[in-house]
């Protein structure tokens, strides 16, 4: 249970930063920000609720696939604007 908690709020957690990481040009400084806010999250939550090391794949690609899934929403309802 408690590794569906992390990986649910590493999908949420990305959901907004990927969003905000769509309107800006890769791999400039707020980019890479946006791509690893949520990893201080995600490590302390993993260490709090004492989850395997076996799981961190899983974890690392529900964080992926929240930030592709708010890219996706940003570039369907808005145009990047910052570059």
């Amino acid at each position: 249970m408690t590794t569906l908690i992390i990986i649910v709020s590493a999908f949420a957690a990305n959901l907004p930063l990927g969003w905000w990481r769509a309107g800006y040009e890769k791999f400039t400084l707020p980019w890479w920000l946006l791509v690893h806010a949520s990893v201080p999250l995600i490590i302390g939550l993993r260490i709090w609720l004492e989850t395997p090391l076996i799981w961190s794949p899983t974890i690392i690609l529900a964080a992926v696939l929240g930030q592709l899934a708010g890219k996706r929403c940003a570039t369907k309802h808005r145009k990047p604007t910052r570059k």
